[in-house]
């Protein structure tokens, strides 16, 4: 009897820890229980599972936020805990608790749950239990607990009897219609996802109309959510009946009274644009999209532009230029000088997908000059979207016609007074390297390139150097000696010391795309060189240079040439020159055994 009742008290051990810590002041102490329910559900077993613990849970649902999305997060998972799928039902009380809460992300994660259980469950579990569930969500008293039953309706409609998926129904169009905002607000968020699932005859004569009210409604928190339910369904419907059903609605909404609604709509106009088809975007939609790229809002109108070439790209083929020509690129030229910064650079970085589009004379006589303009525009970002899409135009009219009209402007900034307009088109440099190819960047920019060498600013000069090892890597070690290495080599000799560091920093970074060859002919004897400067940050920026390329070197240059520059320098009468040479000499001994 005593060993049956030790046994007993071993088994409630689990619950009993939990229910303490359920109960503990500290809230660290309550969500780690929480956190670890899964082991506690193991150690009990299954039915005491389902008799004990999920009750305990059910009867506790009142505590801190983060403790009740942690349990919400954690009954998602419970199915195997509980006895499998036959008894997930077992797991709705506690999950229809927190789908009540006040707090949103709370009842949104026990949401996300009983969707995840509703496929668990088998058809006759779904209407005795997941269904009454909805049905309590959907009539309760607090709004909370009806924007959850708005989430629920959709993932159960499929499986149940027509009987009721009539009252599912039902009890959907309630939640639109509801005095509360905010049910309203997620009946319209859930619109499109429910609209997939029901039968074609219901979606005309029931969802058609909520859709209309919940466009037309009062917020228009509801309002845009409802666009882009509407966007969704649309692709349920023929076109003939789409153009009956709700195409006035949707081209009202581009003219909606609140900014947030039209911005919706110019967000996601390429996914209307792609539902309805060629011949309701050429009747409708290009008008819509004409005036959202006039909107007298900044926001909406910087959506719109962000949209420009995929909504050009799906125009019908044979009417696309005709289109672009007349009724979008005129807006388009207007938006060139908006006032508004994110609005030219939404619009500079796909304006240039247009040239593909409307071919060479269109590119040539239209969008060069639109082009030109944003280059020298007052921002950088501006600037650099153009810049950074020079292929889509450079395949279009042809590098040298690109040369005559565009690079001027590209040579301007590369000179401008603010560094970060400097910077940014040294990044881009690359870039344009591999557009224009070795002959033509020789010609144009090489000189460019290689003034930023001595640019008065340091990060200009680092962001050269970094900038000629990407050149070389992209056109070769010959082009590398006969263009870059003379020029670095004659910063050597330049008064200023500045500059005969960034020299050595040029090396350290060329030596590895250079290849041991050209490092030994040309850079080596030029670092040697520079041990005997008369800067000492120029001579301890010699050590660090030998440390750094000594791996490119042979055994023969390392001997002749580097340790005994390092032995000198060891000897120096500056500190911090001794102190690296005196590491860099250490590491060349330890690795290489000819040292010791």
């Amino acid at each position: 009897m005593a060993s049956g009742d030790v046994q007993s008290d071993e088994s409630l051990y689990p619950i009993a820890v939990l229910i303490d810590e359920l109960r503990n002041e500290d809230v660290q102490l309550r969500l780690n229980s929480i956190k670890k329910l899964s082991t506690i559900a193991l150690a009990l077993g299954v039915e005491r599972t389902r008799s004990e613990l999920i009750p305990f849970l059910t009867d506790t649902i009142y505590d801190e936020d983060e403790v009740l999305l942690a349990l919400a997060e954690q009954l998602g998972t419970f199915t195997q805990l509980v006895g499998g799928e036959s008894y997930v039902h077992v797991l709705l009380p506690p999950l229809e608790s927190l789908a009540q809460v006040e707090e949103t992300i709370v009842r949104d994660k026990a949401v996300e749950s009983l969707r995840t259980l509703a496929p668990q469950h088998s058809t006759t579990d779904l209407e005795t239990y997941f269904v009454p569930t909805v049905k309590r969500l959907a009539q309760g008293d607090w709004f909370t607990s009806r924007t959850s039953a708005s989430g629920l309706i959709s993932v159960c409609y499929a499986r149940v009897s027509n009987h009721v998926k009539g009252e599912l129904r039902q009890l959907f169009k309630s939640l639109c219609q509801d005095d509360t905002p905010m049910v309203r607000r997620a009946a319209a968020a859930k619109l499109g996802e429910f609209a997939k699932v029901v039968e074609p005859e219901y979606l005309r004569q029931e969802f058609v109309p909520l859709f209309t009210n919940l466009a037309n409604d009062e917020q228009d928190s509801v309002r845009l959510l409802a666009v882009e339910a509407g966007i969704a369904m649309a692709g349920l419907f023929r076109h003939e009946d789409l153009e009956q059903q709700m195409m006035q609605t949707l081209r009202s909404a581009t003219e909606d009274k609140s900014w947030r609604v039209r911005y919706v709509v110019a967000d996601k106009l390429v996914d209307l644009q792609k539902a309805v088809g060629p011949e309701i975007t050429k009747n409708d939609l290009v008008g819509a999209y004409s005036s959202l790229l006039k909107d007298p809002e900044a926001e909406v109108r910087a959506a719109a532009a962000s949209k420009l070439k995929d909504f050009c790209n799906n125009l019908s083929a044979d009417t696309r230029e005709q289109i672009i020509m007349s009724q979008i690129l005129p807006c388009v030229k207007d938006m060139v000088g908006d006032m508004n910064q994110h609005v030219k650079s939404a619009l500079a970085s796909v304006i240039m997908g247009l040239s593909p589009i409307l071919g060479k004379d269109n590119t040539l006589e239209h969008l060069l000059p639109l082009f030109l303009n944003q280059l020298k525009d007052d921002y950088p970002e501006v600037r650099l979207n153009i810049i950074s899409n020079l292929e889509c135009i450079n395949e279009v009219i042809g590098v040298r016609q690109l040369s005559q009209s565009l690079l001027p402007a590209i040579v301007e900034l590369a000179s401008d007074a603010k560094w970060r307009v400097r910077l940014g088109i040294i990044e881009y440099m690359p870039l344009l390297a591999g557009q224009l190819g070795p002959e033509f960047f020789d010609e144009k920019l090489s000189s460019l390139c290689m003034s930023w060498l001595t640019d008065h600013v340091f990060a200009i000069r680092e962001a050269a150097t970094n900038n000629l090892k990407k050149l070389v890597e992209k056109f070769g070690r010959d082009w590398a000696q006969n263009t870059v290495i003379p020029k670095v080599i004659q910063l050597a000799r330049d008064q200023n010391y500045l500059y005969r560091m960034t020299c050595l920093f040029a090396i350290n970074i060329l030596a590895e795309p250079c290849g041991q060859e050209i490092t030994q002919r040309m850079m080596l004897p030029t670092v040697i060189t520079l041990a005997g400067d008369a800067v000492a940050n120029v001579r301890f920026n010699v050590a660090k240079t030998l440390q750094r390329i000594y791996p490119v070197l042979d055994s023969s240059a390392l001997a002749m040439h580097v340790k005994p520059c390092l032995e000198k320098l060891t000897q120096d009468v500056d500190h911090d020159v001794q102190y690296f040479a005196s590491e860099a000499y250490e590491k060349l001994r330890t690795i290489h055994h000819s040292y010791r």
